[in-house]
């Protein structure tokens, strides 16, 4: 799966396309992600006990990978992901990188980047 956890991405089909949002959950095993405030369903909770209060929340739904574009760090433009293997690190030791299709640039990792 070529979408991680923090990477901003376009949505290219459904109710919300042309939105764009943060992904705030990535889920491979079953190809889908979670954008933060996006693919919003309202979902009606039962009370329990003393610790949750019912009532209708809302909640953002996992969408197909298949149905969001990546965003170039770069370009800004949204963008099929390559991989090429570079050398990186004070070791420049051969690591996989993700790589912008328009540009050619690799894809900045906003998780290990902060």
């Amino acid at each position: 799966m070529n979408i991680k956890k923090g990477d901003t991405v376009l949505i290219i089909t459904g109710k919300d396309k042309g939105k764009e949002g943060t992904v705030s959950r990535a889920l491979p095993q079953v190809n889908k992600v979670i954008v933060e405030g996006l693919n919003i369903a309202k979902k009606h909770v039962r009370p329990q006990g003393q610790t949750r209060q019912g009532g209708i929340i809302e909640k953002a739904m996992p969408l197909h990978v298949s149905n969001v574009m990546l965003k170039c760090t770069e370009c800004n433009e949204p963008t099929r992901v390559g991989h090429e293997r570079r050398p990186m690190g004070a070791d420049q030791k051969l690591r996989p990188v993700r790589i912008c299709k328009h540009c050619g640039k690799a894809i900045e990792d906003r998780m290990r980047s902060s």
